[in-house]
C-alpha cells in the first residue's frame, strides 16, 4: 500500500516495522476497507524499486514483511518474510515460507 507521495504503509512495532504485502489488488482493497489507517493508501505493485525504498524507512529500526492471509481483514494473520525471501518473490523464484503467524 502506497500513498500518492510515494510513502509506503508500515506498522510500527517496538523494534522494527512490519510492511504488509497482499497476494492481489483485491485483497489489498478489502483490507483497506476495514482499516482506517489505510484509507490514504492505494494498492501498488511491489517490485525491486519498492523493496529498495522500504529498506530505507529508518536506519535504527529494521523492516520485515508480512504476507497477509487472504481472509485476514485486520492484517493480523499472515506469514512473516525477511527481505531475502521477498527479493526471491520479486524475482519470480520459489520462496520457502518458514514462519507462520
Amino acid at each position: 500500500m502506497q500513498r500518492a507521495n510515494g510513502d509506503w504503509f508500515a506498522m510500527r512495532e517496538p523494534s522494527r516495522f512490519r510492511v504488509p504485502l497482499f497476494a492481489s489488488v483485491d485483497e489489498a482493497k478489502a483490507a483497506r476497507a476495514f482499516n482506517v489507517e489505510l484509507l490514504v493508501f492505494s494498492p501498488a505493485l511491489f517490485d525491486q524499486r519498492a523493496l529498495k525504498q522500504v529498506g530505507q524507512l529508518e536506519q535504527d529500526r529494521g523492516v520485515y514483511f508480512w504476507l497477509v492471509d487472504e481472509s485476514s481483514r485486520n492484517m493480523r494473520r499472515g506469514i512473516a518474510l525477511e527481505r531475502e525471501q521477498v527479493e526471491l518473490m520479486v524475482n519470480d523464484a520459489a520462496v520457502p515460507l518458514m514462519t507462520r503467524g
